[in-house]
């Protein structure tokens, strides 16, 4: 599959995150959550969207992020991955940018934390960092913990 280089943009606190759009179903406004008993800590739950029970990851949760109440900015990116859909719980959607390969910088050599086992690099775009992050990696990452 051709990469079309364009990634959506959504904020957790103050740094923004891009996902390859491929992945990118919808962007939906907050809806109510249903929490599962003894899923993953960073299983938020499940929402319905239209008709479809869809597990709902906090990254907030995911990336260690000081939890933070739900707002009106508050969005559900719906990411299909390998025929399955999951929703990513973020503080806000921006946009929508086009990043070229050689504006994004490998971060092997940058960071050496947990936290890096789901960036795939770091774009920069007019001066603002966009880290762009590999959602098989967000979504399987938990069966190599402990």
């Amino acid at each position: 599959m051709e990469a079309t280089n364009q990634y959506v943009v959504f904020k957790l606190e103050e740094e923004y995150y891009g996902i390859d759009i491929n992945f990118v179903e919808t962007i939906e406004r907050v809806v109510e959550i249903t929490r599962l008993p003894n899923a993953p800590h960073y299983i938020k739950g499940v929402i319905n969207l239209r008709g479809e029970v869809i597990p709902v990851i906090d990254l907030r949760t995911r990336f260690n992020i000081e939890d933070k109440a739900i707002s009106e900015e508050s969005r559900i990116i719906i990411l299909t991955i390998e025929e399955m859909t999951i929703g990513l719980l973020v503080d806000s959607s921006s946009e929508v940018l086009t990043i070229e390969k050689e504006e994004i910088d490998n971060t092997n050599s940058l960071i050496n934390y947990s936290e890096d086992e789901y960036i795939k690099g770091i774009g920069k775009v007019n001066e603002r960092m966009i880290i762009i992050l590999d959602p098989m990696k967000i979504l399987y990452y938990h069966n190599q913990e402990g």
